[in-house]
């Protein structure tokens, strides 16, 4: 049996911390996706693609011919009935209130 008037041992104990790892693998497909674009529009460039395509536009004749036939006329509306004038209604105008 333990003495009561021992104090008790002490005990250590040791807190770990853990971190996430996962930022840098997002961050270097993003950065890994941007040089893959930057490296096809580089290669479009310098290839004469965006000019050989305007060139090719420039060439090109075409002779557009565009006879409509005559559209009949449209149908005519019948004439909106005409309708007496409305007067407006008369309102009462802000004052003192007449004493019951």
């Amino acid at each position: 049996m333990t003495d009561p008037n021992m104090p008790p041992p002490e005990r250590h104990t040791t807190v770990v911390e853990r971190r996430s790892s996962g930022g840098g693998s997002v961050i270097a497909f993003i950065v890994g996706g941007l040089l893959v674009l930057v490296a096809i529009i580089g290669f479009v460039v310098w290839n004469g693609g965006g000019a050989s395509i305007a060139d090719k536009a420039a060439e090109t004749n075409v002779d557009v011919d565009v006879n409509l036939p005559d559209l009949p006329d449209a149908p005519k509306l019948p004439d909106a009935p005409t309708l007496p004038p409305v007067e407006p209604p008369t309102l009462p105008s802000p004052g003192p209130q007449p004493a019951n």
